[in-house]
Parts: structure tokens; sequence; C-alpha cells
């Protein structure tokens, strides 16, 4: 399971306002509240958004008529009545995220807190449309059966995925041809058409970082570059405490960072820091490759290739790291991927040393640190991201100091 998300400083939220006609914006500005600093008190409520303690009242009685909201118990001990914290429900609403990647799909059910209820996983060597759209269409059929009469309240859903994972079929290994499908397909709406409410389309290490935003526990995102590590390398990035995805969506693809490789031709990130070059090095050493896609497996046994792995990703990771900081000024470089936590920390020391002896003349080097999600961070930030839509602040300032 994961933990919701955690007490803020939600004093930087909008103000909110008591005119007639805007009750929809105060009740998501209410939720957002709660989100980053709940539980609070009605009081308290008003106090932070500005609201009138009547106006808050009004909102909260409404959000808890809704199912969104519910009451803690009573603070006594104080002068006067009791006050009675205020926080979201998790059985207010649900989102679904699904994460298509080029070795597996996850599919995930979110309640309103971020919990996982629900998780479904299918492995492949590469991605056939067939399979794939079967196997979230049964997933996402099973996991509405299971919410029941509680099935009204799915929020949305949202879908992770490589842009144009066609281009990627040589380089998973696929037979010329196979992938070719996803050129016309239209998953997002046909996950919509099925399912009966919106679906958002986002690139998977976007959706990582968004992850990391809404569920990782961070006081503060402030500048961030979040680069997740899978199949391929990618990444995501946040300015000013707000998810930034360019003009295609695609920003902070640094999978396609060009760099040099050992043997000084030019390579890209996605070349030198990629689980798919580990999986090639045990092949070659005549290793089963299986445990490289389940995280809980033992990579004890991918010795000495690991340690070689983790030094060659290491070295390009900084220097990617470094090449955003003089671009951007990023404060913390967030890394994560579907490597158990133990490999993970390992890539993290390795990097920091690589970065250390980097030159950094004119660059303020970025704090690194372990990314707080884990393998499940696309399809979580996919669900994260359709409830924002849905119930939040817009996205893009709801960590906005």
């Amino acid at each position: 399971m994961l933990a919701g998300p955690s007490r803020r400083d939600a004093s930087t939220l909008h103000r909110g306002s008591n005119q007639t006609g805007v009750r929809a914006y105060n009740e998501r500005l209410v939720l957002s509240l709660l989100w980053r600093g709940g539980p609070l008190t009605k009081t308290e409520i008003a106090r932070l958004t500005g609201l009138s303690a009547q106006a808050a009242s009004v909102i909260v009685r409404h959000l808890e008529a809704d199912g969104l909201v519910r009451r803690g118990a009573p603070q006594r001990g104080r002068v006067g009545q009791p006050s009675v914290p205020m926080s979201l429900d998790p059985d207010g609403a649900y989102a679904i995220g699904v994460k298509i990647g080029r070795r597996s799909t996850d599919v995930v059910l979110v309640d309103l807190v971020g919990r996982v209820r629900a998780r479904e996983t299918i492995g492949y060597p590469y991605p056939r449309l067939a399979q794939v759209t079967r196997f979230i269409d049964d997933t996402t059929d099973a996991l509405v059966a299971q919410l029941g009469a509680r099935a009204s309240r799915l929020a949305g859903a949202g879908i992770a995925m490589p842009f144009e994972i066609w281009s990627w079929s040589d380089i998973v290994g696929a037979p010329p041809g196979v992938m070719d499908d996803w050129r016309e397909a239209d998953v997002r709406r046909h996950l919509a058409a099925r399912l009966g409410c919106p679906v958002g389309l986002h690139n998977d290490a976007t959706a990582a970082c968004a992850a990391e935003m809404l569920f990782g526990g961070a006081e503060r995102v402030g500048d961030a570059l979040t680069i997740f590590v899978g199949t391929f390398v990618g990444g995501g990035l946040a300015l000013n405490d707000g998810l930034f995805v360019g003009r295609t969506g695609n920003a902070a693809a640094i999978g396609s960072l060009p760099l040099r490789g050992p043997d000084g031709r030019p390579r890209q990130l996605l070349d030198e820091a990629s689980l798919l070059l580990l999986e090639r090095r045990l092949e070659r050493a005549g290793i089963d490759t299986a445990g490289i896609w389940r995280p809980d497996g033992d990579w004890a046994a991918f010795e000495p290739h690991l340690t070689a792995w983790i030094d060659r990703a290491a070295e390009a990771l900084a220097m990617a790291i470094v090449s955003a900081a003089a671009l951007v000024e990023i404060e913390t470089a967030v890394v994560d991927g579907i490597f158990p936590s133990a490999v993970r920390d390992r890539l993290i020391s390795a990097t920091a040393r690589e970065v250390a002896h980097l030159p950094d003349t004119g660059i303020a080097r970025p704090t690194l640190r372990p990314g707080r999600i884990g393998p499940l961070a696309r399809a979580l930030g996919a669900a994260g991201l359709a409830l924002s839509e849905r119930y939040l602040i817009d996205q893009n300032t709801l960590m906005r100091a």
C-alpha cells in the first residue's frame, strides 16, 4: 500500500472566493488543501483559504454530503465547542492507472488518498497491441466489478506509455512489423469509451515524476528532475513546484540526451543507463534474465555484471544530471526505477561520486535522492493525474509554493 499525501504547508494555495458561482473552484481548493495539509478543522480551512467561516462550513458540508471528506474524532480539551478535523475519505473517489511499457503493462486501482487497492501486471518480450488491449480490458472490467456499488465513484483513468512506442521495435527485439499496429491505435479513446469516464494520456516518465510529486511525501518539490530507470531510462521535470510537460508532453526526455560513449562515439543516455543493457550482459553470460523484470527478485545472482552496469550507468547519469543543472538549475535529482531499493541506492551512490568528479564551474550541483514510489510510479502517476484533474486545483499549480 502507498501512503497518502504527507502533511504540507498549505498556506500557499490560492485564496478562495466568497462570491456566488465559484462553488466548484472553492470545493477544489478545499480538497487540495486537505490533500496537502489535512486533516484540518473548518476554522483552519477558513483561515488558510481566506473564506469566511460560514462559506468554509458550507463548502465542507457539501463535500461531506458528496462523500469526498469525512469527520474525524472531536478534539476536546479546548475552550468552546470541540474541534472536528476533516480529511479526505479514501472511498470518496477512485482512479485507474495504466502503464504500457516495452516489457510489461501494469494496471492499478487507486483511492482518493493514493492507496493502491488492486494491481495486475502482465509481462512480455515486446508489446503486441491486441495482447495489451485485451489485458487492459479484462483487468479494468474486473476492477470496476470489484468496486460494485462504488463504481460510480470512478473519477477517471490515466495511461502512461512511451510516445511512439512502435519506434522501439528493433531495439526490444520485436519481429519486423509486429508493433506497427500501435501507429494507428488510440488506446486513450478506447479505454474512455469502455470505462465511460475521462482518460488522460501521458509520457511514462512524466507520469513517474507526477507520482513523486503527488504521493512522494516530499515537503517541497521545487525544481527537480526525476529519472526513472526501466527497460529504457526516461525523465520528468518539475519547475517551480509544478509538473512541466512541455509543448508536446515529452519534456525532460533525457533518454534521448546525446553523450559520448566509452569509445568516444556519439551515444544517447538510453544506450548507457537502461536495464535493457543489463539484460543483454546477462544473456551473453548465459544467466536467466527474467528476474530483471521482477523487482522483488534476487539480483545478487546478477553479479559481477550488475556492478559493471551500475558503474557505466552512473557515469552517464552524472553527465545528464549536471547538464540539466546547467540548463535549468534543478535543485534535486530524484532517481527511481523498477529495480530493488538496494540496487537503486547503489546506483545513486555511484552517480553521486561521478557527479562530484565532473567540472562544475558556474553550476550549482543538485542534491541526489532516491524516489519514494518504486516500480509502480508510472501507473500510479497516471492515476494520480486523473484524480488531480477531477478534484484538485490545476495540477501544474497544485505543488506551487
